[in-house]
């Protein structure tokens, strides 16, 4: 921006003086009103907590019991914090490299009991093998445990339905608690497995959470 300045000057007309006033003018240079430059801001930081992914169909399912699908490599951040114990695999296959290094890294346990993943009407769910997860549940010393299939839906679902009878649960909220999972893969025959299973021979083991009945 310029200032010029006009000098004062005075003239005399008739024997009166007439006085100019000193005018300052602004001249503005149209390159002064440019906007400043742009400054890029800092990317902002993405917090730990928008990388934490859980596995498919998580949910807790009691003080120190968790239920979920397979983890994988993209779940992990997630569940450490969760301070897991121990793992409960229901899957015959073999566990990942990476999930295993995991386990190992994090003192986490695992106890495989291997269950096919059959289909109806084929499905045969072993129950001396869903009474042996079950004792591994029921010890205190092996929480927090998340328990994992594939997809979280029948064998862990048949596996906490089983739990919900030793807890006292009525039927139809086992039932509606298995549903919510499996949705629209609901197998009959899980839920006649789960209505049948003999919980007497495990009644006699601590429980370290809740056993209210779910009316």
């Amino acid at each position: 921006m310029k200032i010029d300045h006009n000098s004062t000057t005075s003239a005399t007309n008739g024997g009166d003086t007439t006085v100019f006033r000193t005018i300052e003018v602004a001249v503005f240079d149209r390159r002064d009103l440019s906007p400043p430059p742009v400054v890029a801001s800092p990317s902002p930081v993405v917090g730990d907590e928008l990388n934490l992914i859980p596995p498919l169909n998580f949910a807790m399912v009691d003080n120190g019991i968790f239920r979920s699908g397979f983890p994988d490599s993209a779940n992990f951040a997630f569940l450490q914090t969760l301070g897991l114990r121990s793992i409960i695999c229901l899957c015959p296959e073999p566990y990942p490299e990476a999930t295993t290094e995991f386990l190992k890294d994090g003192g986490i346990r695992l106890y495989q009991f291997g269950i096919e993943g059959y289909k109806e009407p084929f499905v045969n769910i072993p129950e001396d093998t869903i009474r042996e997860a079950l004792k591994v549940v029921l010890d205190a010393k092996n929480h927090p445990v998340l328990i994992h299939c594939k997809r979280g839906k029948h064998r862990t679902g048949c596996l906490v339905g089983c739990l919900r009878k030793l807890q006292k649960w009525c039927l139809s909220s086992i039932f509606d608690e298995y549903q919510r999972f499996a949705a629209a893969k609901a197998r009959v025959s899980d839920q006649r497995f789960m209505e049948l299973f003999d919980v007497s021979t495990l009644k006699h083991m601590p429980m370290s959470f809740s056993c209210s009945k779910r009316w």
